[in-house]
């Protein structure tokens, strides 16, 4: 069951210039009609849009309701809490390879000069001699 312009409107309690705007910047796709309407899929449009079901209003909360945001506030805190332990990890890995590429660096580094310098005799006379 595909949605008409007005009737997705309704079923996500937007207004039709809102959804206009979506599918012209592409965040939902559409299809036109022979009559020039736009069709829009169901799932395409609670992509971004959530249903919204009758009798839904921004009533104040109910006790139940308070409780769970709060359950969810406390699910998203740890959540955020163990993604920053695993972004220090990988930032301590990443400093301990950088200092190892550093050592490995300066290894190469002073072997390229000691095979560069310069170890035939300096002087007219030691050339001269051979020495």
């Amino acid at each position: 069951m595909s949605y008409t312009l007005g009737e997705a409107a309704k079923a996500v309690g937007k207004s039709k210039t809102t959804l206009h705007r979506a599918i012209k910047s592409g965040k939902i796709s559409a299809s036109k009609a022979d009559d020039g309407s736009y069709i829009i899929e169901p799932s395409e449009l609670h992509r971004l849009f959530p249903s919204v079901t009758p009798g839904t209003t921004d009533a104040p909360l109910h006790k139940n309701d308070t409780e769970q945001q709060c359950n969810s506030l406390g699910t998203l805190r740890i959540q955020m809490e163990m993604q920053e332990k695993e972004r220090e990890r990988e930032r301590a890995l990443l400093q301990e390879t950088i200092a190892d590429l550093r050592e490995d660096r300066d290894k190469w580094r002073q072997q390229a000069t000691a095979l560069l310098e310069d170890k035939r005799p300096k002087g007219f006379f030691k050339r001269l001699l051979g020495q």
